[in-house]
């Protein structure tokens, strides 16, 4: 009998393992080498993707550092990036660019979902520091290979989850594990997406491909099908080959500060609950919902934790829990025996002490963390020798892990 290999498979397969491209190119993979650029000095960095989120995260490391290389799949998205670094090569494979482009220290990859591995894994292997956006994975068992990858090319790594170097999470984190709340068994979190649409159970039809768009390309290591603008340039998202709705879009975000405060690490039940049947193609829509309920076991003296997921219109954490706070769209609570803890953001970079009469003239401990510069320049500095940033991968791959598997679980 023959072995069929489908060609996102294929792809993935012979690209991460670092065959494929490389292996036949002649080009070195494992133990690559680089140089390590001092603390003055300026990197040289590559952009894989330079639109949309990428082109914020290309002006934010443009501030103090050379652009040499921008990689983008759709001329249309890149324009301004073209138009404000004429002098940067571009590329739109990021495969060829990093053959090409020898002189790389750094990349920023800020493609969909699931293009981030693939990008930042054949980057590290060739020594390169490595940026990548959240989620920092679509599927689960590629975060623990951007983990394992990091480490083992000894390479500065953050993922883009910007309330990490926000100080007053920090601060919250700080609260929480010097006891201020006592034992910590419930935490609720919530998001307002999707913003885009969800809950589709058939593919549309195919449109003709856009001029300066390589779609192929875009597709990468997903599932091949026809081009249809409901794909670009946002609302892939909502569709599983390429997304992972809006648990991977938010989590990264609103489940950071509980996550880090109490130290949860892996989960040992996963439960999602769908209203209604789910596509096999798209996440729940905002109208449906879901809600998934993560169980983590003791850990040392900290008390076995129960965090619930609500996403949907109107699903909410039950409003007592609140202490009459109003509840935004986007947010956390985060219930100990004797407080509670409300972050009404997305990054986690607000919190309260509730109940507020409870807390009133309440003394933050002494940090114990340290203090960011900025959330790429936290990054940067890791690049130049500097400590490593707080949300590098030893720490971002275990986290999307436990974040991605409440979408298996749906």
């Amino acid at each position: 009998m023959s072995r069929r290999t489908n060609r996102r498979d294929f792809l993935k397969s012979t690209a991460l393992a670092g065959a494929g491209f490389y292996a036949l190119s002649g080009f070195e993979v494992e133990g690559a080498q680089q140089r390590r650029p001092g603390p003055n000095d300026r990197l040289n960095i590559g952009i894989i993707g330079a639109g949309g989120q990428g082109g914020g995260n290309l002006r934010n490391v443009a501030r103090t550092e050379n652009i040499v290389a921008l990689c983008d799949v759709d001329d249309r998205r890149a324009a301004a990036a073209y138009k404000d670094f004429p002098k940067a090569a571009r590329f739109s494979d990021f495969r060829v660019m990093l053959e090409k482009q020898r002189d790389l220290d750094a990349v920023v990859v800020s493609t969909p979902d699931h293009q981030h591995a693939i990008a930042s894994v054949m980057a590290m292997r060739l020594g390169k520091h490595c940026y990548c956006e959240k989620p920092l994975t679509h599927d689960v068992a590629e975060a623990r290979l951007m983990r394992e990858t990091a480490t083992k090319h000894r390479v500065a790594t953050q993922m883009g989850n910007h309330g990490t170097s926000n100080n007053n999470l920090r601060t919250a984190v700080e609260i929480i594990r010097a006891g201020a709340l006592g034992d910590i068994r419930h935490v609720h979190v919530w998001t307002n997406r999707p913003i885009w649409p969800q809950g589709m159970a058939n593919r549309p039809a195919a449109e003709e491909v856009p001029q300066g768009v390589s779609w192929d390309l875009w597709l990468g290591t997903a599932p091949s099908r026809p081009y249809n603008r409901a794909y670009l340039p946002f609302a892939w998202r909502g569709w599983w080959d390429f997304g992972t709705g809006a648990l991977g879009d938010m989590a990264c975000h609103t489940m950071n500060l509980p996550y880090m405060a109490l130290q949860l690490g892996a989960p040992t039940s996963v439960v999602g609950e769908v209203n209604g049947q789910l596509s096999s193609e798209s996440p729940p829509s905002r109208d449906r919902g879901c809600t998934v309920t993560y169980e983590f076991p003791a850990r040392g003296k900290l008390p076995a934790v129960t965090l619930k997921w609500y996403e949907g219109r109107n699903n909410l954490p039950q409003m007592e829990l609140f202490h009459g706070q109003k509840p935004v769209d986007s947010g956390c609570l985060i219930v100990g025996a004797r407080g509670t803890i409300y972050s009404p953001s997305d990054y986690g970079g607000e919190y309260r002490l509730l109940p507020l009469a409870q807390f009133k003239g309440y003394q933050v401990p002494k940090p114990t963390l340290p203090r960011s510069p900025g959330h790429h320049a936290e990054w940067l500095r890791a690049c130049k020798g500097g400590p490593v940033a707080m949300s590098n991968f030893d720490y971002a791959g275990p986290f999307t892990e436990t974040v991605l598997l409440g979408n298996v679980a749906m």
